[in-house]
């Protein structure tokens, strides 16, 4: 079935009922309709999602830009990826992560971790978000099990029977239709709206800080490193972009105070690579050049429910985190990939209604602690590291010193920037029906 096929055209009738309808079709929503599809071919599938998606084929004429944005794709990912047999293909434009280095702005210490040390072939990859998507929405586009209506969107959902019922509109005619579904996710983003009517509450923690988002250039290959460095005024990170190592640009993440923020994006070229050079060093030389810059408030985003029966909050609407420790994306992969298997193994208990509350409280016990961790360590790394007080500068500075002297405490960070964390499932079994 070719991509246009499984994309609902609003000229078509829809079907009435779903046994799982997925509310947003970017990556995460793609990954879990991607793992449901593939664990119970069975199941019927609805994806709705606001915006259109592109034709099948257009991603083999694909082409890296400099200005892309990308994504960091945890070695533990990797895996749940080559699983679901899309792997192979986003290889193709992904950047590995050979080395991590973490380093203090005007402090001793600071920690290295190589993939060698660690058995891996990489500590992660940069992959950029239009390739990773295209390479999902193909991969769910050939599962008959999938239907992807887009663009559409939700106006209205109510808790009916064992399930949700929704009001869907196709935006190429404005006809509404009703859907019911046994499982409703919504995977809409932090700023979801379904999630409000709802009456599911967001806790929010501003970090008083923006953070600016764009490529650079550089005059030294990056060798695969992937560099954190933390000053007073914010973390920073560069990331390894180009599908080699001799490479010489990569993605910048640099956050400061809000006041900083538009004296610099006003800046001229010459003077913000000037003051990035000042906060990051000469580790990759000089940079040359800066992409297309954007920007926006940090703040993290967690649903007050994450679950009620038959009903799932995924990806952005469950959680939002800070972005240097590249943590967000990876999490939502284990979140989705416990997920379906929970609804596997309730599917197959045929006295147990679908996704009710037990299942779905049980998909979340199994989830907590690895959320927990994961949240909490991309919450305190840069709160820690952003301050120049010298109670905390000092404990920092022991801090990135220790994990050098004490392998323990570094193996644990590099197997959680890994993501080898959480319960693990057959997920082999389930994924290669």
């Amino acid at each position: 079935m070719s991509a246009t096929d499984s994309v609902l055209n609003a000229q078509n009738e829809s079907p009435s009922e779903a046994d799982i309808v997925i509310v947003g079709g970017g990556m995460v929503g793609l990954c879990l309709a991607l793992m449901l599809g593939k664990a119970c071919r069975h199941w019927q599938i609805r994806l709705i999602e606001t915006f259109p998606f592109p034709t099948s084929g257009t991603n083999a004429l694909y082409q890296p830009s400099f200005d892309a944005r990308s994504s960091a794709i945890a070695a533990g990912s990797k895996d749940m990826f080559e699983r679901l047999g899309v792997w192979h293909k986003l290889k193709l434009h992904a950047t590995e992560v050979a080395t991590v280095h973490v380093s203090d702005k005007g402090h001793i210490g600071g920690s290295t971790m190589t993939a060698e040390e660690y058995d891996e072939p990489a500590l992660g990859y940069v992959i950029d978000n239009k390739w990773l998507g295209q390479c999902l929405f193909d991969a769910v586009s050939q599962l008959e099990s999938v239907q992807i209506q887009a663009p559409a969107s939700v106006s209205n959902i109510k808790a009916v029977s064992e399930g949700y019922r929704l009001s869907v509109t196709d935006s190429n005619d404005d006809r509404e239709h009703s859907l019911k579904t046994r499982l409703l996710v919504l995977a809409d983003g932090a700023n979801s709206q379904l999630k409000k009517t709802l009456g599911i509450d967001l806790d929010v923690k501003d970090y008083q800080q923006t953070a600016i988002i764009a490529n650079v250039g550089f005059s030294q290959p990056h060798c695969g490193v992937a560099f954190e460095r933390f000053t007073a005024n914010g973390p920073m990170a560069i990331l390894p972009r180009g599908e080699s190592g001799k490479a010489r640009e990569g993605a910048l993440i640099w956050t400061m105070p809000h006041q900083a923020v538009d004296k610099l994006l006003n800046s001229s070229e010459e003077e913000f690579l000037s003051r990035l050079q000042e906060a990051f060093g000469d580790r990759l030389g000089r940079f040359t050049r800066i992409g297309e810059k954007s920007h926006y408030p940090l703040k993290l985003y967690q649903a007050s429910e994450q679950v009620r029966g038959h009903l799932a909050i995924m990806g952005n609407a469950a959680h939002a985190l800070h972005p240097v420790a590249g943590q967000g994306f990876n999490l939502s992969v284990r979140d989705c990939a416990l997920l379906t298997d929970t609804l596997h193994k309730n599917w197959l208990q045929s006295d147990s209604p679908f996704a009710n509350l037990t299942c779905m409280q049980q998909y979340l016990r199994s989830r907590q602690s690895d959320q927990f961790t994961t949240i909490q360590f991309s919450h305190w790394l840069p709160k820690l590291f952003s301050t120049s007080a010298l109670p905390a500068a000092a404990a920092r500075g022991a801090g990135l010193l220790g994990l050098e002297l004490l392998p323990l405490g570094k193996k644990q960070l590099a197997q959680q920037s890994m993501g080898r964390v959480g319960r693990r499932a057959n997920f082999g079994a389930l994924f290669e029906r």
